[in-house]
């Protein structure tokens, strides 16, 4: 499995009308092409930044969309007065889902960068020590785990049933990676906080 996340920064004040944008008219015409197997949005309305991940079965699906998503991506851009967009593609290494989100869930997202070389090492420690220690979290949904082999580089997204959990997980969540980083020696280079404002990842469990 695959995802291509697109990472836009606007004006707060467009947010609710990106998302009800994103939610009505881009995921209708995602859900008609060939190998979309999801889509999700985050938001933080705060800093008027969303990050939109589109899922696909394989990488030539992914690739075909290409061209077709170019002009929902700058509708969308357009829509929340975006004055910086970013595009990244991924492999999806790992999904672990408990629950539904439901619809009070909120997200933390970490990006990291990774020894290219040892990527199928954090894969695997990711899959065998941490994955099920993430259930321990408080309001715990899923987990995400994102690689880009070629450029060094990985992030996780870890869903919570509510802003109350995602705050009450905040201590714990930092101990775990801290301790992951320091195993496979990668280092963390951003966390951030969202809204999961659209949740619709026909992903399947890849344990």
């Amino acid at each position: 499995m695959y995802a291509r996340t697109t990472t836009v920064r606007g004006d707060p004040r467009a947010v609710d009308d990106g998302i009800a944008y994103v939610r009505d008219t881009v995921w209708p015409t995602l859900q008609g092409m060939s190998g979309c197997v999801g889509m999700s949005m985050l938001a933080d309305r705060d800093a008027g930044r969303c990050i939109v991940t589109a899922a696909w079965a394989t990488d030539e699906a992914m690739r075909a969309s290409a061209e077709s998503v170019r002009e929902l991506r700058s509708s969308a851009a357009e829509v929340m007065r975006a004055d910086a967009i970013d595009v990244a593609e991924w492999e999806i290494a790992a999904l672990h889902r408990v629950h539904p989100a439901g619809d009070d869930a909120c997200a933390r997202v970490l990006w990291a960068d990774v020894d290219p070389a040892r990527a199928d090492d954090l894969i695997d420690t990711f899959r065998m020590t941490l994955q099920s220690r993430m259930e321990e979290l408080p309001g715990f949904r899923s987990v995400s785990l994102l690689v880009d082999r070629g450029m060094g580089q990985a992030t996780m997204a870890i869903t919570y049933e509510s802003r109350d959990a995602l705050v009450r997980s905040r201590q714990m969540g930092e101990a775990m990676r801290e301790e992951f980083a320091a195993a496979l020696g990668a280092s963390v280079t951003e966390v951030a906080e969202f809204d999961l404002t659209v949740a619709h990842l026909r992903v399947p469990e890849m344990a």
